[in-house]
């Protein structure tokens, strides 16, 4: 029956291809960047005349193009630096296609399943790859700790699966997916794998593989030179840098002479823009060309903060807040909230709180 269904279908392919409506040279014309692309995804390049792929594009072409076009002015300033990564790595920097599907370069994009990030880490999977998750820093919204931990994961799939287009189709659907769908249909090959008859992947799956490809298409085509669109040269890169426990992005900001909204968006997972206190210092990213002006206004604390070395425990009680509490003691928030490992100022009713003392008001109280 099946084999029925696929006779007809293609007579009707061709039928249409003779009047003219679709034509798979057509992708040839327009793509030719498609031998690099498919190159680069392990695809054989005679998947450009798969009429799957070619009624694909003829349906999502223009809206995938005008995707393509917001998603590179959203992300024009991260994507060297992205790209750079996955060079060095290991990694085709094609890949940032499947980032732009995921995300559409926002780097704080969020997913009705809760995945997050440019790549859409879900919690268990970030927290697999090292990415810290947590109510004052959401490390999938940084750009490069993201894109190394997409890195490590991708490199993970293909030693698994052994192709890059099986390893982007797993980052979507999951290992246990593809291997399931492999073992079904007898075969890894792709145009077996995504077929619509078959569907042994899910729609989702069999679409994204697509929009990965038609995507780098197109963007290959102006990086290639084969489209003269000067409106998508990207040339802004960017650059780390450690900034104290505490800081503010906004005094980031003044230092920097730029806008604070700018800054922020590329450091999007620091909640309320304010690095967190549990661990002495954090990297943020900035425009590269910002990096002279950090380190000449940017003012460092040579010596360190000498914390003190005698702890009393008290008890939170109703109506108590940080800064009463280190009042009392004569002792630092800051240095409260390292000991007792708080990321905000929140405090629980009863709970116990060790509080850094010096030895004047250690004597004190224990007397």
């Amino acid at each position: 029956m099946y084999a029925w269904i696929r006779y007809f279908k293609s007579i009707l392919f061709f039928y249409t291809l003779s009047i003219g409506s679709v034509h798979a040279l057509s992708l040839e014309d327009k793509y030719p960047s498609y031998t690099y692309v498919f190159h680069e995804f392990d695809v054989d390049e005679s998947y450009l005349y798969n009429e799957d792929f070619i009624s694909f594009v003829s349906k999502y072409e223009k809206k995938l193009k005008s995707f393509y076009t917001h998603s590179l002015l959203r992300g024009k300033e991260i994507l060297p630096t992205m790209q750079g990564l996955l060079v060095d790595d290991g990694v085709s920097d094609l890949f940032i296609y499947l980032s732009m599907v995921e995300s559409g370069f926002s780097t704080n994009a969020v997913s009705p399943k809760k995945a997050v990030g440019l790549w859409q880490f879900m919690p268990a999977t970030a927290k697999d790859y090292n990415l810290t998750v947590c109510y004052s820093y959401d490390e999938r919204c940084d750009p490069v700790s993201a894109t190394s931990a997409a890195i490590n994961y991708l490199n993970k799939l293909h030693k698994q699966f052994g192709k890059w287009y099986l390893s982007a189709m797993a980052y979507n659907c999951g290992e246990g997916c593809l291997r399931r769908a492999i073992k079904r249909a007898g075969t890894d090959e792709l145009s077996v794998l995504i077929d619509e008859d078959m569907k042994y992947l899910p729609r989702e799956t069999r679409q994204y593989l697509k929009k990965i490809l038609l995507l780098a298409m197109i963007g290959e085509n102006y990086t290639l030179g084969f489209s003269h669109n000067t409106n998508d040269k990207v040339e802004n890169s960017l650059i780390q840098v450690d900034v104290f426990a505490g800081t503010s992005l906004k005094e980031i900001a003044i230092l920097l002479k730029m806008k604070e909204e700018k800054l922020l968006s590329l450091n999007s997972g620091l909640k309320n823009g304010v690095v967190a206190y549990d661990r002495p210092s954090y990297k943020i990213t900035i425009p590269i060309e910002k990096i002279y002006a950090f380190y000449l206004r940017y003012e460092h604390r040579v010596t360190p903060k000498r914390y003190k070395s005698h702890m009393l425990s008290h008890n939170i009680s109703l109506g108590e807040t940080l800064e009463s509490i280190a009042k009392q003691y004569e002792a630092d928030v800051e240095e409260i909230k390292i000991s007792n490992h708080l990321t905000d100022d929140f405090l629980t009713v009863d709970d116990m709180l060790v509080i850094p003392v010096n030895q004047n008001i250690f004597e004190k109280v224990a007397e």
